[in-house]
């Protein structure tokens, strides 16, 4: 616990194998509650190492895809009466060690959300990142933060933490079950007032890493321009988008 708040780390997993142990092996256990992995129906030895590290493990029989993989995460976590949720990605892109410092903004009532930024530092392309994603990384943080007027270093990282206060307002499950989940997600917590903050992290770029194709990335950026189109609409009650709904669809954290 981190000021009396409960803290649980969620991993969303698709063949993660080859990395799961070293990414467990440096999350703080010391004020980590609990862990919590949904394997999407992966085809290697995902669910049998999380197991073996006694983490609390889910298994979709069928591929749900990355965001229908978080909302399991994160509806789980809410059921297991977290009050802190960080997602880690267990393929070791981003360090488990900034999870204390993470946690704490939010633990003692500073932000409601936080993200760790690669962009903060200067440390992306120094860590690998493609120059192709730097740039259309900048590109579309520049037009959402015009769009809807907020300055965030960037949308686009899978690190990220929440209370369950967030989690447990948002109509996450009017969201996309694919990569856009992430953007619509971050929009949301904006959208509907919530305190977000930004932690410098540096990422790393290797084989093992999960990482999308060109083509889905692609598909990505337009998601995330039209999400960012709702929003503006939505703020200015032009037009009503579910994901941006109070009454809309959320976790069943029974």
């Amino acid at each position: 616990m981190l000021n009396g708040k409960r803290v649980t780390v969620v991993m969303p997993a698709y063949n993660a194998e080859k990395t799961l142990r070293k990414t467990h092996s440096e999350i703080p256990h010391d004020i980590v509650d609990k862990i919590i992995l949904t394997d999407d129906a992966s085809q290697d030895r995902t669910t049998d190492i999380a197991r073996q590290l006694n983490i609390k493990t889910f298994v979709h029989m069928k591929n749900k895809g990355y965001g229908g993989n978080q909302k399991t995460c994160y509806q789980e976590a809410l059921r297991a009466g977290s009050d802190i949720i960080i997602m880690l990605h267990p393929d070791y892109q981003y360090t488990p060690k900034l999870i204390t410092s993470i946690a704490a903004m939010i633990a003692y009532d500073i932000f409601d959300a936080v993200i760790a930024s690669r962009i903060l530092g200067n440390k992306a392309l120094k860590g690998g990142m493609p120059v192709y994603k730097y740039i259309a990384n900048r590109f579309l943080t520049a037009v959402e933060n015009f769009i809807i007027q907020q300055k965030l270093s960037e949308y686009h990282t899978g690190y990220r933490a929440f209370s369950s206060k967030v989690l447990e307002n948002l109509p996450l499950m009017e969201n996309s079950d694919d990569f856009v989940f992430d953007n619509e997600m971050l929009l949301q917590t904006m959208y509907f007032g919530f305190r977000v903050g930004e932690v410098s992290c540096p990422a790393k770029y290797f084989e093992e890493a999960s990482s999308i194709s060109f083509r889905r990335s692609v598909i990505y950026g337009v998601g995330v321009l039209k999400t960012a189109m709702k929003y503006f609409y939505s703020k200015r009650g032009y037009k009503d988008y579910s994901i941006f709904n109070p009454n809309g669809k959320k976790l069943d954290s029974r």
